[in-house]
């Protein structure tokens, strides 16, 4: 019996056809390399102020860490509520800064305080204290720490203090500039400064 050469040949050539068709079909795909990367949080750099391992309580009793700050630029301002001359004018200070961003950017940057006399401030305290200066809650927080944790704090924003025996507290005036990963990125230091450069730093930070 005579094999069908030709019949075997056109099958076979069928079959490499189908697979030549569903290789290109195949081919079609957008190989990973190519693929729309999905976007990537930066990273914290060694400088960043987030990768402390403290924990702080704000003046609604919330636990957080300081990495929970991340994604905007932050205002941060080491004080006491019961300060009677230096901390009402850091405070206004940084009021006068909020004023003068833009409408447009002014609810994408945070202001936060850090209580150095923390048996006094508590959250409660904290809390009172929001409430008679009208700060507004979804860009100002205040927080309540441990002694070490202040002090490590202090430490890392260049802020000094010490405790008086009038019960008032020496300390620095420092208003500090973190862009949206917690690295330091301008300081402005006394009381009633002027502020236009700090005011360009955050702009600059948020249409970059």
């Amino acid at each position: 019996m005579k094999t069908n050469h030709l019949g075997s040949g056109v099958i076979l050539f069928g079959a490499l056809a189908l697979a030549g068709v569903g290789c290109r079909t195949a081919a079609k795909a957008v190989p990973a390399c190519c693929a729309k990367p999905f976007p990537v949080a930066p990273a914290l750099s060694d400088q960043s102020l987030y990768q402390t391992e403290s924990t702080w309580t704000t003046d609604t009793g919330k636990q957080i860490k300081l990495s929970e700050l991340k994604g905007r630029p932050q205002v941060v301002v080491m004080f006491f509520a019961s300060c009677q001359y230096a901390c009402p004018i850091l405070v206004h200070d940084l009021q006068q800064i909020e004023a003068a961003l833009k409408p447009e950017l002014r609810a994408r940057v945070g202001f936060t305080l850090v209580t150095i006399d923390p048996r006094r401030d508590t959250p409660e305290a904290l809390a009172h204290f929001r409430a008679t200066r009208g700060l507004p809650a979804n860009t100002w927080t205040l927080l309540h720490g441990v002694p070490d944790d202040i002090l490590e704090l202090a430490a890392l924003l260049g802020v000094k203090y010490k405790a008086e025996a009038t019960g008032q507290f020496a300390h620095s005036n420092i208003i500090t500039v973190l862009n949206a990963e917690g690295d330091m990125v301008h300081q402005l230091v006394g009381l009633g400064q002027d502020s236009n450069t700090t005011v360009r730093v955050l702009e600059k930070l948020l249409t970059n």
